[in-house]
């Protein structure tokens, strides 16, 4: 069993504009003459977290952590003007470029690993190879899944304060109605929606309750970002086309891949990696037994570190 790398402490951290609205931030730690990796956060909107720097070796990687737009320390805090998938992606691009980078190691979890698939698709001239965590395909049964009917009747009692928040004539259509509370002008409502939202994507978010999650996802701060940009990414089908990513797999499929899904996952249900999987040859994916969604369980931070391990190696750094 594997566990996270030392503390880790940034070489270097950035403030990066990327256009007359939206400013980054970005950090580099490990060799900054290692392999060279971009780390891709969640929800969209949870922002990055030093933890996030210890699933790789700070000897053999050159790690490179961003919030995405509007979430963390970048600014304007939890803005959804200008914050498409369109615009993350070339995000990443303007960061390998300002760092110098020639090509990466995607690493991406969750919202992550769309971003991921969708950024190697649209650029694979930059990149070495992926490492999918808790994939996530956008597809229109996966926020159905989560945010309509399927996880709730697995917990029915945290989905009762979710759903029942919203008034009962309009819950046929839980997204939009979140989403018209989270972009209202009312301060309180606006707050209010960000706690369910955020405090139900928290609850089910491991196999095993986890106390210091469950507080992450109540702060205000943290709840903001991540339930106005995730419901705003939602409301729009994640500015993806139908299918999207499993269309485009043939741009990618040369590169070296390696997916970790927990078999208990009720946020992204296993079938996203399992089709993931059989679309994409010569992929490898690690179903972790005794995990739901989130990369701090046991089983899937070590398969997690033992992944950074074999694709240095596979792309010959070690």
């Amino acid at each position: 069993m594997h566990i996270h790398y030392p503390v880790l402490t940034p070489n270097a951290e950035y403030q990066l504009p990327v256009d007359n609205l939206h400013t980054l931030y970005v950090e580099e730690s490990g060799n900054p003459q290692g392999l060279p990796v971009i780390f891709l956060h969640g929800g969209p909107g949870s922002g990055c977290s030093p933890d996030h720097r210890r699933f790789f070796d700070p000897e053999i990687y050159r790690i490179v952590l961003f919030d995405q737009r509007g979430a963390g320390r970048s600014t304007p805090h939890a803005e959804l003007i200008n914050n498409t998938t369109a615009h993350l992606v070339q995000d990443i691009e303007t960061i390998r470029q300002f760092l110098k980078i020639d090509r990466w190691v995607v690493f991406g979890g969750s919202w992550g690993s769309t971003l991921g698939l969708v950024y190697a698709q649209a650029h694979p001239e930059s990149v070495l190879g992926l490492i999918l965590r808790g994939v996530f395909l956008s597809r229109p049964q996966d926020l159905h899944w989560f945010f309509q009917e399927g996880a709730s009747y697995i917990f029915p009692d945290y989905w009762e304060a979710f759903s029942s928040f919203i008034p009962e004539n309009e819950r046929h259509n839980l997204v939009e109605a979140y989403y018209k509370r989270l972009t209202g002008e009312d301060d309180l409502m606006r707050m209010a929606a960000a706690k369910h939202w955020s405090l139900w994507e928290g609850q089910c978010l491991t196999l095993q309750p986890n106390p210091d999650s469950l507080d992450h996802f109540s702060d205000p701060f943290f709840a903001l970002s991540l339930a106005r940009t995730e419901c705003h990414y939602f409301t729009h089908h994640c500015f993806l086309k139908p299918n999207q990513i499993l269309m485009d797999l043939p741009k990618i499929q040369h590169l070296p891949s390696i997916i970790i899904h927990g078999r208990y996952d009720m946020i992204c249900t296993l079938d996203n990696a399992w089709i993931l999987h059989q679309a994409w040859p010569g992929s490898e994916l690690n179903i972790i037994r005794d995990a739901g969604h989130a990369a701090g369980e046991p089983g899937i931070t070590s398969a997690l570190i033992e992944a950074t391990q074999s694709m240095a190696k596979r792309v010959s750094y070690i």
